[in-house]
């Protein structure tokens, strides 16, 4: 059997290195490796994908957030309700902007962020809601999009980990993530379900004039060479990774397929165990795209399985052992534990098993089986 990985970005490689290989190559002789014809055409591709008005890529996820966060000239004190338990980046570029993050609790089916807890941190100065579509599933965004709408609060879109996931409303249309609210953030980071091979990212957004805005912050506040019309940053996404985005945007959804696939067949396996709770799915699968597999180990050896999987040569993660609430730059006399009962039972039950497009059934049989035979031990 092959060696299990977390991420087998080789393998997925292998199956795409001849047009890869042939689109650096040109790259490197005609030597456009900034904002050449590569990003150009992977701009209005990935446009077409989504069905959103315009994507600007930048140089990576975090940029992207930032960015979008600046477009839509928020001020320093403003607050910014997003979810508790995520990555640090979301949190993270929140306080550089000198702006204030207002952590709230997930729902513990989704662990995506909770309309309930977002209704109850609103306050007057609240300017808008950064929902994380967490490990490919999409959050609630009919409720999102109704408590922005009554509140007048912008919503950005965290798409960092959920390309190519489906959104279906309640007036019964169906969206990509990250077209949805006023303005999105995704990360080209090489394990996500698009990733090129290095750092990049993108905004998206269907305002035409907040795009005009974004497309000056991401080149130093230039729409014209040596005019800096508004403070802007250098946040642009090279040649190289946008030829490797183009060779597999293609390839997207069937790479989400076959992660829907393993996930199923791991759904499968787990099936009855009553220590072991699997990741929800709605309708078809199509809302949750699976970037992470992640269970909830409801019996308190959540660590100890953790350690008997490295000692059997199998990867894991846990993603994320720290709430945000809690981590030493971002802890704030207004949390109070009781406001965080699920992030804080979370962070002590979930993990993840491996993940990708190149996963074989023997793979998934054999992961799923040293999972269920140690928790019954």
């Amino acid at each position: 059997m092959k060696k299990i990985q977390m991420v087998d970005l080789q393998g997925q490689y292998e199956q795409i290195k001849d047009k890869i290989n042939t689109s650096l190559q040109e790259i490197m002789e005609t030597s456009a490796f900034i904002n050449g014809p590569e990003v150009q055409k992977f701009q209005k591709e990935l446009e077409e994908y989504l069905d959103v008005k315009h994507v600007i890529p930048c140089a990576n996820g975090t940029d992207a957030l930032q960015i979008a966060m600046m477009g839509l000239g928020l001020q320093p004190g403003d607050e910014v309700i997003t979810a508790d338990f995520t990555f640090a980046a979301t949190v993270e570029v929140i306080a550089l902007l000198q702006l204030t993050p207002v952590l709230v609790d997930v729902e513990p089916d989704t662990f995506n962020i909770d309309p309930e807890a977002i209704k109850r941190a609103i306050t007057p100065k609240t300017k808008a809601i950064v929902p994380v579509h967490l490990f490919g599933q999409t959050a609630n965004m009919d409720a999102i999009m109704e408590i922005a709408k009554e509140h007048n609060l912008y919503v950005i879109e965290d798409n960092a980990q959920a390309i190519g996931a489906e959104f279906h409303s309640r007036e019964a249309k169906t969206y990509k993530t990250g077209t949805i609210g006023d303005v999105a953030s995704t990360s080209f980071f090489p394990s996500k379900n698009l990733g090129c091979f290095g750092d990049g990212g993108a905004i998206f957004t269907n305002n035409d004039d907040l795009a005009h805005i974004i497309r000056g912050i991401v080149n130093h506040g230039m729409y014209e060479r040596y005019h800096h019309d508004v403070v802007g940053v250098n946040s642009r996404l090279d040649s190289f990774q946008a030829a490797v985005l183009r060779a597999k945007l293609p390839n997207l959804d069937l790479y989400n397929e076959a992660r829907k696939e393993a996930a199923l067949k791991y759904d499968e396996a787990f099936a009855g165990q009553e220590h072991i709770v699997i990741p929800l799915r709605k309708g078809e699968c199509d809302t949750h795209v699976y970037h992470q597999y992640t269970l909830k180990i409801t019996n308190g050896r959540r660590d100890e399985l953790v350690k008997h999987m490295n000692e059997k040569g199998i990867p894991c993660g846990i993603y994320y052992p720290i709430p945000l609430h809690s981590q030493k730059a971002y802890k704030d006399e207004r949390y109070k534990e009781e406001n965080f009962p699920v992030t804080n039972q979370l962070v002590k039950e979930v993990i993840s098993l491996p993940m990708h497009t190149e996963l074989t059934d023997d793979q998934i049989a054999l992961i799923s089986k040293t999972v269920i035979d140690f928790i019954n031990s």
